[in-house]
């Protein structure tokens, strides 16, 4: 069994910490930061917890002019790279924190401090409540880092900046009007790295939730730019497609006429938790000529209210020739996870051809 993320922040961890800091931070003293880490409570807390106590503990160990800290947070990501120390590592992720803790207030530093440290444990969080604070003029910053030279910043500029980045605070002025990062978006359309595009991708999607036309018209003028350009902006338009919205599924030519569902069947009418809802059906292309197709199905989850809230499951995407008849089966998990809680008693499976729901089943789950 894997160990709890929050055991990132273990004693060895902390071993390693401590012999950076000892390094670079001339009254530093081990013994009692790693007693200050260690406090009764400490095991019960979870990952940020942890995370924002680490930060509150070095704090007390820092000297009182922040642009000082920064040097000494600087020299200490430094050391850590001598002591082959790799970057991304999750556990350090109390480092951008401490910026947006201690650092709020001190725009130009702190901003500096972001893009260096983004390169060694991602920033994206942290910036955040800069953008919050400082509007406008923090996306202007984040312009500039969109063609930085290490694609790491490049990808702060785009990461940093979603409307709707997950398990991050919202911005509710980018989600209203997300004219601002569009600039940004543009400037790393063609990003070398796979890692900044799928950001790209990935902001455009957030945008797409609440400004469709938006994501449309960049679907439209990116078009035909390159491969990648075409993937990035397919990945980024996966929220309209499954939605079936009707402009985006033209514009990749995704018309359902002549593409019939035949012999769709439950396999498993009844599914008991922990076992899979089964299903069947043939997909064929009674066009004269081929035809794109994008296959999905729809499941209807029971919530506990009663009502049914609607999830979209890509089959595949491809090309039909003329006449073609292909037969599926199709397996669907009702497997427990901390993420999805099931409610007993009747659900609903559907076909979805080109974005247009053919036709739904009923199922029953059962404990």
């Amino acid at each position: 069994m894997a160990s709890p993320l929050k055991d990132l922040y273990s004693p060895a961890f902390y071993n390693r910490l401590s012999g950076a800091l000892t390094a670079t931070i001339p009254t530093f003293d081990e013994q009692k930061f790693v007693q200050n880490i260690f406090v009764p409570e400490f095991d019960s807390m979870e990952l940020k917890e942890r995370m924002k106590h680490t930060s509150k503990v070095l704090h007390h160990f820092l000297p009182e002019a922040y642009p000082q800290r920064i040097t000494l947070l600087k020299k200490t990501i430094e050391q850590l790279r001598v002591q082959g120390i790799g970057e991304d590592g999750l556990a350090y992720m109390f480092l951008p924190d401490y910026i947006e803790t201690y650092g709020i207030d001190d725009f130009e530093n702190s901003v500096e401090a972001l893009e260096f440290v983004t390169q060694f444990v991602s920033c994206e969080f942290a910036v955040r409540p800069f953008i919050l604070k400082y509007g406008n003029e923090m996306i202007l910053r984040m312009q500039q880092w969109s063609v930085h030279e290490s694609h790491k910043v490049r990808r702060l500029a785009s990461e940093g900046s979603r409307p709707r980045l997950p398990w991050a605070m919202g911005i509710p002025f980018l989600k209203k009007d997300p004219a601002s990062i569009l600039p940004i978006l543009e400037n790393l359309k063609s990003d070398p790295s796979e890692y900044v595009r799928r950001s790209v991708a990935n902001s455009l999607n957030d945008i797409a939730k609440d400004h469709p036309q938006v994501v449309l018209a960049v679907a439209k003028r990116w078009s035909g730019l390159s491969t990648e350009t075409d993937a990035l902006i397919k990945h980024g338009s996966r929220t309209l497609l499954k939605q079936g919205h009707t402009e985006i599924l033209k514009h990749y030519g995704l018309d359902d006429t002549g593409i019939v569902l035949k012999d769709f069947k439950l396999l498993t009418p009844v599914v008991k938790i922990g076992e899979s809802l089964a299903f069947s059906f043939s997909i064929r292309n009674e066009n004269p000529t081929e035809q794109k197709v994008r296959l999905e199905y729809a499941v209807y989850y029971k919530k506990q209210n009663g009502q049914n809230t609607k999830k979209v499951y890509k089959i595949s995407e491809r090309v039909y020739t003329a006449g073609a008849e292909v037969a599926i089966i199709r397996k669907q998990k009702f497997v427990l996870i901390t993420t999805r809680k099931f409610h007993l008693g009747d659900h609903q499976v559907s076909i979805i051809i080109n974005g247009a729901e053919k036709e739904l089943e009923n199922f029953d789950l059962k404990a």
